[in-house]
Protein backbone atom coordinates (compact mmCIF):
# COMPACT_ATOMS: atom_id res chain seq x y z
CA UNK A 1 0.00 0.00 0.00
CA UNK A 2 1.49 3.61 -0.69
CA UNK A 3 0.69 6.43 1.48
CA UNK A 4 -1.94 8.53 1.34
CA UNK A 5 -1.22 11.50 -0.45
CA UNK A 6 -4.07 13.27 1.01
CA UNK A 7 -1.52 14.85 4.01
CA UNK A 8 0.39 16.27 1.51
CA UNK A 9 -2.10 17.11 -1.13
CA UNK A 10 -3.90 20.22 0.48
CA UNK A 11 -2.56 22.69 2.91
CA UNK A 12 -3.02 22.05 6.12
CA UNK A 13 -5.65 24.62 7.81
CA UNK A 14 -4.91 27.65 9.65
CA UNK A 15 -7.43 26.76 11.66
CA UNK A 16 -10.83 24.81 12.34
CA UNK A 17 -13.08 27.15 10.30
CA UNK A 18 -16.37 28.22 11.83
CA UNK A 19 -19.43 27.61 9.52
CA UNK A 20 -23.54 28.40 9.82
CA UNK A 21 -26.51 27.40 8.12
CA UNK A 22 -28.92 28.75 6.41
CA UNK A 23 -32.08 26.65 6.22
CA UNK A 24 -31.91 23.21 6.77
CA UNK A 25 -33.13 22.13 9.81
CA UNK A 26 -35.79 19.65 11.20
CA UNK A 27 -37.76 17.64 8.46
CA UNK A 28 -34.70 19.09 6.01
CA UNK A 29 -32.97 15.69 4.38
CA UNK A 30 -30.00 18.37 2.54
CA UNK A 31 -29.14 20.28 5.30
CA UNK A 32 -27.67 16.99 7.48
CA UNK A 33 -26.03 15.55 4.62
CA UNK A 34 -24.36 19.03 4.04
CA UNK A 35 -23.27 18.74 8.08
CA UNK A 36 -21.65 15.21 7.80
CA UNK A 37 -19.70 16.24 4.59
CA UNK A 38 -18.39 19.18 6.52
CA UNK A 39 -17.64 17.95 9.95
CA UNK A 40 -16.55 14.65 8.32
CA UNK A 41 -13.60 16.81 6.36
CA UNK A 42 -12.53 17.78 9.69
CA UNK A 43 -11.62 21.05 8.63
CA UNK A 44 -14.96 22.99 10.20
CA UNK A 45 -17.14 23.28 13.03
CA UNK A 46 -20.73 24.48 12.92
CA UNK A 47 -21.68 26.98 15.07
CA UNK A 48 -24.50 29.57 13.81
CA UNK A 49 -27.40 28.85 12.05
CA UNK A 50 -31.05 30.37 10.92
CA UNK A 51 -32.49 26.90 10.41
CA UNK A 52 -35.91 27.34 9.42
CA UNK A 53 -38.13 30.02 8.44
CA UNK A 54 -40.11 29.24 11.32
CA UNK A 55 -38.97 30.83 14.63
CA UNK A 56 -39.91 27.76 16.89
CA UNK A 57 -38.88 25.45 14.52
CA UNK A 58 -35.39 27.31 13.71
CA UNK A 59 -34.88 27.59 17.35
CA UNK A 60 -35.74 24.19 17.84
CA UNK A 61 -33.26 22.57 15.02
CA UNK A 62 -30.90 25.01 16.37
CA UNK A 63 -30.76 23.42 20.18
CA UNK A 64 -30.32 19.98 18.55
CA UNK A 65 -28.02 20.75 16.49
CA UNK A 66 -26.08 22.02 19.62
CA UNK A 67 -25.65 25.22 19.11
CA UNK A 68 -24.89 27.90 21.81
CA UNK A 69 -28.44 29.86 22.08
CA UNK A 70 -27.09 33.21 21.08
CA UNK A 71 -26.27 31.70 18.05
CA UNK A 72 -29.75 30.23 16.68
CA UNK A 73 -31.05 32.88 14.58
CA UNK A 74 -34.87 33.20 13.34
CA UNK A 75 -34.17 35.74 10.52
CA UNK A 76 -30.99 35.13 8.24
CA UNK A 77 -30.33 38.76 8.06
CA UNK A 78 -29.67 39.51 11.44
CA UNK A 79 -27.81 36.63 11.59
CA UNK A 80 -25.22 38.53 8.61
CA UNK A 81 -25.30 41.17 10.86
CA UNK A 82 -24.59 39.70 14.28
CA UNK A 83 -22.20 37.22 12.83
CA UNK A 84 -19.84 39.54 11.11
CA UNK A 85 -19.81 41.44 14.00
CA UNK A 86 -18.11 39.07 15.77
CA UNK A 87 -14.38 38.33 16.29
CA UNK A 88 -15.76 34.77 16.22
CA UNK A 89 -17.92 35.20 13.78
CA UNK A 90 -18.63 32.49 10.91
CA UNK A 91 -15.89 31.95 8.01
CA UNK A 92 -18.34 30.79 6.00
CA UNK A 93 -22.18 30.22 5.26
CA UNK A 94 -24.30 26.95 3.65
CA UNK A 95 -27.40 27.73 2.00
CA UNK A 96 -29.56 25.14 1.93
CA UNK A 97 -33.46 26.80 1.39
CA UNK A 98 -35.62 26.44 -1.24
CA UNK A 99 -34.06 27.83 -4.22
CA UNK A 100 -35.97 31.19 -4.33
CA UNK A 101 -34.44 32.27 -0.86
CA UNK A 102 -30.71 31.03 -2.64
CA UNK A 103 -30.30 34.95 -3.96
CA UNK A 104 -31.02 36.71 -1.72
CA UNK A 105 -29.46 34.71 1.83
CA UNK A 106 -26.28 34.67 -0.59
CA UNK A 107 -26.20 38.79 -1.41
CA UNK A 108 -26.98 39.28 2.35
CA UNK A 109 -23.69 36.97 3.39
CA UNK A 110 -21.62 38.27 0.84
CA UNK A 111 -22.61 42.15 1.47
CA UNK A 112 -20.98 41.35 4.91
CA UNK A 113 -18.08 39.72 3.73
CA UNK A 114 -18.67 35.94 4.30
CA UNK A 115 -17.72 33.48 2.11
CA UNK A 116 -20.78 31.48 0.54
CA UNK A 117 -21.26 27.97 -0.50
CA UNK A 118 -24.63 27.50 -1.99
CA UNK A 119 -26.94 24.50 -2.74
CA UNK A 120 -28.07 24.00 -6.12
CA UNK A 121 -29.52 25.03 -8.87
CA UNK A 122 -27.98 28.72 -7.58
CA UNK A 123 -30.86 30.79 -8.12
CA UNK A 124 -34.75 30.59 -9.99
CA UNK A 125 -33.72 33.27 -12.56
CA UNK A 126 -30.90 33.71 -14.83
CA UNK A 127 -30.58 37.41 -13.80
CA UNK A 128 -30.19 36.81 -10.53
CA UNK A 129 -27.17 33.98 -11.41
CA UNK A 130 -25.44 36.90 -13.01
CA UNK A 131 -25.96 39.00 -10.07
CA UNK A 132 -24.09 36.79 -7.59
CA UNK A 133 -21.31 36.25 -10.31
CA UNK A 134 -20.32 39.96 -10.43
CA UNK A 135 -20.70 40.02 -6.51
CA UNK A 136 -18.05 37.51 -6.10
CA UNK A 137 -16.47 38.65 -9.23
CA UNK A 138 -16.19 42.41 -6.90
CA UNK A 139 -15.46 41.22 -3.19
CA UNK A 140 -13.00 37.91 -4.34
CA UNK A 141 -15.21 36.17 -1.89
CA UNK A 142 -15.42 32.25 -2.49
CA UNK A 143 -18.58 30.95 -3.83
CA UNK A 144 -19.14 27.48 -3.60
CA UNK A 145 -22.17 25.80 -5.46
CA UNK A 146 -22.70 21.99 -3.98
CA UNK A 147 -22.84 19.83 -6.89
CA UNK A 148 -21.54 17.01 -4.96
CA UNK A 149 -21.14 14.04 -7.02
CA UNK A 150 -18.09 15.77 -8.99
CA UNK A 151 -16.22 14.82 -5.74
CA UNK A 152 -16.52 11.21 -6.23
CA UNK A 153 -12.66 10.17 -6.01
CA UNK A 154 -13.62 8.28 -10.40
CA UNK A 155 -15.39 11.38 -11.09
CA UNK A 156 -12.04 12.93 -10.39
CA UNK A 157 -10.55 9.90 -12.11
CA UNK A 158 -12.63 9.85 -15.22
CA UNK A 159 -11.43 13.61 -15.26
CA UNK A 160 -8.21 13.36 -15.37
CA UNK A 161 -8.18 10.29 -18.06
CA UNK A 162 -9.89 12.33 -20.28
CA UNK A 163 -7.45 15.15 -19.67
CA UNK A 164 -4.77 12.74 -20.30
CA UNK A 165 -5.91 12.28 -23.69
CA UNK A 166 -6.66 8.43 -22.73
CA UNK A 167 -9.88 8.25 -24.29
CA UNK A 168 -8.34 10.19 -27.82
CA UNK A 169 -10.37 13.01 -29.29
CA UNK A 170 -13.55 13.04 -27.38
CA UNK A 171 -16.38 12.18 -29.88
CA UNK A 172 -19.63 11.31 -27.77
CA UNK A 173 -21.00 12.21 -24.14
CA UNK A 174 -24.17 10.69 -22.74
CA UNK A 175 -25.70 11.47 -19.15
CA UNK A 176 -28.69 10.09 -16.89
CA UNK A 177 -30.55 10.49 -13.89
CA UNK A 178 -33.46 7.93 -13.26
CA UNK A 179 -35.20 8.55 -9.86
CA UNK A 180 -38.92 7.32 -8.91
CA UNK A 181 -39.21 9.55 -5.64
CA UNK A 182 -41.85 12.02 -7.35
CA UNK A 183 -43.49 9.09 -9.78
CA UNK A 184 -46.98 10.07 -7.11
CA UNK A 185 -45.85 13.53 -6.36
CA UNK A 186 -49.17 16.10 -8.18
CA UNK A 187 -49.69 19.56 -7.24
CA UNK A 188 -53.78 18.72 -7.67
CA UNK A 189 -54.33 17.50 -3.91
CA UNK A 190 -54.95 21.55 -2.56
CA UNK A 191 -51.06 22.94 -1.58
CA UNK A 192 -48.88 22.14 -3.88
CA UNK A 193 -44.88 20.96 -2.27
CA UNK A 194 -42.67 23.53 -2.50
CA UNK A 195 -40.68 21.70 -5.37
CA UNK A 196 -43.65 22.12 -7.80
CA UNK A 197 -44.40 25.66 -7.13
CA UNK A 198 -43.08 27.70 -9.88
CA UNK A 199 -42.72 30.79 -7.48
CA UNK A 200 -39.94 28.62 -5.56
CA UNK A 201 -38.26 26.43 -7.98
CA UNK A 202 -39.01 28.76 -11.21
CA UNK A 203 -40.01 27.21 -14.42
CA UNK A 204 -38.80 23.93 -14.44
CA UNK A 205 -38.95 20.76 -11.62
CA UNK A 206 -36.85 17.86 -12.48
CA UNK A 207 -34.24 19.84 -14.78
CA UNK A 208 -33.64 22.22 -12.28
CA UNK A 209 -33.13 19.60 -9.48
CA UNK A 210 -31.69 16.54 -11.04
CA UNK A 211 -30.58 17.85 -14.64
CA UNK A 212 -28.73 20.59 -12.96
CA UNK A 213 -26.40 17.59 -11.44
CA UNK A 214 -26.16 15.99 -14.95
CA UNK A 215 -25.82 18.76 -16.95
CA UNK A 216 -22.84 19.76 -14.70
CA UNK A 217 -20.97 16.23 -14.06
CA UNK A 218 -20.49 15.66 -18.20
CA UNK A 219 -19.22 19.49 -18.52
CA UNK A 220 -16.92 18.59 -15.41
CA UNK A 221 -15.51 15.41 -16.39
CA UNK A 222 -15.20 16.31 -20.10
CA UNK A 223 -14.02 19.72 -19.66
CA UNK A 224 -16.34 20.80 -22.14
CA UNK A 225 -19.51 23.30 -21.71
CA UNK A 226 -22.73 22.49 -22.78
CA UNK A 227 -22.93 25.17 -25.81
CA UNK A 228 -26.57 24.16 -27.51
CA UNK A 229 -29.52 22.07 -25.77
CA UNK A 230 -32.79 20.61 -27.70
CA UNK A 231 -35.14 19.58 -25.14
CA UNK A 232 -38.44 17.61 -24.46
CA UNK A 233 -40.20 18.21 -21.62
CA UNK A 234 -42.75 15.09 -20.36
CA UNK A 235 -45.11 14.48 -17.44
CA UNK A 236 -44.83 10.71 -16.69
CA UNK A 237 -45.80 10.40 -13.17
CA UNK A 238 -49.29 11.68 -11.26
CA UNK A 239 -50.52 15.20 -12.52
CA UNK A 240 -48.43 18.10 -11.96
CA UNK A 241 -47.53 21.77 -14.26
CA UNK A 242 -44.08 21.27 -14.54
CA UNK A 243 -42.31 18.33 -15.68
CA UNK A 244 -41.09 15.35 -13.64
CA UNK A 245 -38.94 13.81 -16.71
CA UNK A 246 -36.90 15.16 -19.93
CA UNK A 247 -35.07 13.99 -22.65
CA UNK A 248 -32.69 16.18 -24.35
CA UNK A 249 -29.77 16.07 -27.06
CA UNK A 250 -26.90 18.47 -26.56
CA UNK A 251 -23.74 19.95 -28.38
CA UNK A 252 -20.45 20.52 -25.97
CA UNK A 253 -18.02 22.68 -26.86
CA UNK A 254 -16.08 21.58 -30.23
CA UNK A 255 -19.53 20.41 -31.81
CA UNK A 256 -19.21 17.22 -29.07
CA UNK A 257 -22.57 15.46 -29.79
CA UNK A 258 -24.44 13.96 -26.72
CA UNK A 259 -27.69 13.24 -24.78
CA UNK A 260 -29.13 14.00 -21.11
CA UNK A 261 -32.14 12.20 -20.01
CA UNK A 262 -33.60 12.73 -15.84
CA UNK A 263 -36.66 11.55 -14.84
CA UNK A 264 -37.93 11.37 -10.98
CA UNK A 265 -41.07 9.38 -12.13
CA UNK A 266 -38.82 6.10 -13.46
CA UNK A 267 -40.77 3.34 -11.30
CA UNK A 268 -37.85 1.48 -9.05
CA UNK A 269 -35.11 3.59 -9.70
CA UNK A 270 -33.28 5.33 -6.73
CA UNK A 271 -30.21 7.08 -7.35
CA UNK A 272 -29.50 6.35 -11.44
CA UNK A 273 -26.67 8.90 -12.25
CA UNK A 274 -24.65 7.76 -14.91
CA UNK A 275 -22.08 9.25 -17.19
CA UNK A 276 -20.54 7.82 -20.52
CA UNK A 277 -18.11 9.26 -22.46
CA UNK A 278 -16.43 8.10 -25.97
CA UNK A 279 -13.36 8.79 -27.68
CA UNK A 280 -11.64 8.16 -30.72
CA UNK A 281 -9.25 5.66 -28.33
CA UNK A 282 -11.31 4.56 -25.71
CA UNK A 283 -14.91 5.15 -23.96
CA UNK A 284 -15.56 5.04 -20.07
CA UNK A 285 -18.49 4.92 -17.57
CA UNK A 286 -19.16 5.76 -14.17
CA UNK A 287 -22.72 5.24 -12.47
CA UNK A 288 -23.31 6.20 -8.80
CA UNK A 289 -24.94 3.80 -7.09
CA UNK A 290 -21.72 1.90 -7.68
CA UNK A 291 -19.10 4.41 -7.04
CA UNK A 292 -16.18 2.82 -6.19
CA UNK A 293 -15.81 1.68 -9.91
CA UNK A 294 -14.60 3.18 -13.02
CA UNK A 295 -15.47 0.97 -16.39
CA UNK A 296 -12.49 1.99 -19.34
CA UNK A 297 -13.26 0.43 -22.83
CA UNK A 298 -10.03 0.86 -25.35
CA UNK A 299 -11.15 0.14 -28.60
CA UNK A 300 -10.64 -3.75 -29.42
CA UNK A 301 -9.15 -4.55 -26.13
CA UNK A 302 -10.46 -6.16 -22.60
CA UNK A 303 -12.78 -3.77 -20.61
CA UNK A 304 -10.54 -2.47 -17.94
CA UNK A 305 -12.05 -1.74 -14.64
CA UNK A 306 -10.57 0.70 -12.01
CA UNK A 307 -11.51 0.36 -8.47
CA UNK A 308 -10.90 2.95 -6.28
CA UNK A 309 -7.86 3.32 -4.06
CA UNK A 310 -4.12 3.83 -4.05
CA UNK A 311 -1.91 3.13 -7.39
CA UNK A 312 -2.92 0.54 -10.00
CA UNK A 313 -3.75 3.07 -12.29
CA UNK A 314 -5.46 5.73 -10.18
CA UNK A 315 -3.90 9.28 -10.98
CA UNK A 316 -2.46 11.72 -8.30
CA UNK A 317 -5.07 14.45 -8.95
CA UNK A 318 -8.22 11.46 -7.67
CA UNK A 319 -6.01 9.53 -5.20
CA UNK A 320 -5.58 12.86 -2.73
CA UNK A 321 -8.79 12.10 -2.43
CA UNK A 322 -9.10 8.89 -1.41
CA UNK A 323 -9.79 8.53 2.18
CA UNK A 324 -9.39 4.10 2.67
CA UNK A 325 -7.55 1.85 1.05
CA UNK A 326 -9.40 -0.75 -1.52
CA UNK A 327 -12.05 -3.35 -0.42
CA UNK A 328 -12.80 -0.65 2.41
CA UNK A 329 -16.04 0.90 0.56
CA UNK A 330 -16.41 4.64 0.01
CA UNK A 331 -19.71 6.51 -0.66
CA UNK A 332 -21.54 9.47 -1.27
CA UNK A 333 -20.76 11.32 2.15
CA UNK A 334 -17.32 10.52 1.55
CA UNK A 335 -17.70 12.88 -1.88
CA UNK A 336 -19.23 15.91 0.48
CA UNK A 337 -16.51 15.81 2.49
CA UNK A 338 -13.95 16.44 -0.49
CA UNK A 339 -15.99 19.09 -1.21
CA UNK A 340 -16.02 20.44 1.97
CA UNK A 341 -12.32 19.80 1.75
CA UNK A 342 -12.07 21.78 -1.36
CA UNK A 343 -13.95 24.35 -0.12
CA UNK A 344 -12.54 24.66 3.56
CA UNK A 345 -8.58 25.30 1.69
CA UNK A 346 -10.39 27.97 -0.76
CA UNK A 347 -11.57 29.95 2.25
CA UNK A 348 -8.78 29.42 4.81
CA UNK A 349 -6.37 30.71 1.93
CA UNK A 350 -8.89 33.73 1.18
CA UNK A 351 -8.44 35.02 5.07
CA UNK A 352 -4.74 33.97 5.68
CA UNK A 353 -4.15 35.96 2.18
CA UNK A 354 -2.40 32.77 0.97
CA UNK A 355 -2.28 32.16 -2.90
CA UNK A 356 -3.78 28.44 -3.83
CA UNK A 357 -1.55 26.56 -6.08
CA UNK A 358 -2.12 26.33 -9.44
CA UNK A 359 -4.96 22.83 -10.56
CA UNK A 360 -5.09 22.28 -6.66
CA UNK A 361 -8.95 22.95 -6.61
CA UNK A 362 -11.65 21.93 -8.68
CA UNK A 363 -14.79 22.55 -6.54
CA UNK A 364 -17.87 24.06 -8.34
CA UNK A 365 -17.96 27.99 -8.24
CA UNK A 366 -21.04 30.47 -8.44
CA UNK A 367 -20.24 30.82 -12.20
CA UNK A 368 -20.63 26.75 -12.63
CA UNK A 369 -23.84 27.21 -11.04
CA UNK A 370 -24.94 30.62 -13.74
CA UNK A 371 -24.23 28.09 -16.12
CA UNK A 372 -26.97 25.74 -14.84
CA UNK A 373 -29.02 27.95 -14.54
CA UNK A 374 -28.93 29.21 -18.21
CA UNK A 375 -29.16 25.31 -18.81
CA UNK A 376 -32.19 25.36 -17.39
CA UNK A 377 -33.61 28.38 -18.87
CA UNK A 378 -32.07 27.10 -22.36
CA UNK A 379 -34.24 23.39 -21.63
CA UNK A 380 -37.49 25.30 -20.86
CA UNK A 381 -37.50 28.04 -24.01
CA UNK A 382 -36.54 24.41 -26.59
CA UNK A 383 -38.96 22.39 -24.90
CA UNK A 384 -41.57 25.05 -25.59
CA UNK A 385 -40.40 26.06 -29.13
CA UNK A 386 -38.29 22.89 -30.10
CA UNK A 387 -35.59 25.11 -31.53
CA UNK A 388 -31.69 24.48 -30.25
CA UNK A 389 -31.29 27.16 -27.48
CA UNK A 390 -27.90 28.54 -26.69
CA UNK A 391 -26.81 27.80 -23.57
CA UNK A 392 -23.59 30.23 -23.45
CA UNK A 393 -23.43 32.85 -20.40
Amino acid sequence: MTENPRDTGFPLPSRMLRLGFVGGGQGAFIGEVHANGALLSKRWQIVAGALSSNPLRAKDSGRKWMLAEDRIYTDFREMAAREAGRSDGIDAVVITTPNHLHHPVAAGFMDAGIDVISDKPLTTTLADARDLVRRQRDTGLVFGVTYAYASHVMVRQAREMIRAGMLGEIRQVHVEYFQEWALNLTDEDGTPPWRLDPAKVGNAFTVGDIGTHAAHLASFATGRDIELVRALFHVAGKPKALEDTAFMHLRFEGGVPGTLMVSQAAAGTQCGLRLRVFGTLAGLEWNQENPEFLSFTPQDSPMQIIGRGYGAGMLPAAVRFVRMPRGHPEALTDAWANLYTELAVAVDARRAGRTVPEGLLAYPTVVDGAKGVKFVEAAVRSNATGDWVDCGL
